[in-house]
């Protein structure tokens, strides 16, 4: 059976990075340390623009 994308209910805000993170088979936290270093180099926007598609885009 194919993996499925969707949040986690292991969630800081919304299970957003840690699904990914489930999905990728990371650390959680390696994902968000990732995450927060993404959005810190893209200036912001970039990071909150992906987060906020993935939201919209991800079962719970």
């Amino acid at each position: 059976m194919a993996k499925q994308l969707k949040r986690s209910s292991d969630k800081m805000i919304s299970g957003v990075i840690a699904g990914l993170a489930d999905y990728m088979d990371i650390d959680h936290t390696l994902a968000r340390i990732l995450f927060a270093v993404f959005t810190f180099f893209t200036g912001w926007i970039g990071g909150l623009v992906c987060y906020l598609i993935c939201l919209a885009l991800m079962k719970d």
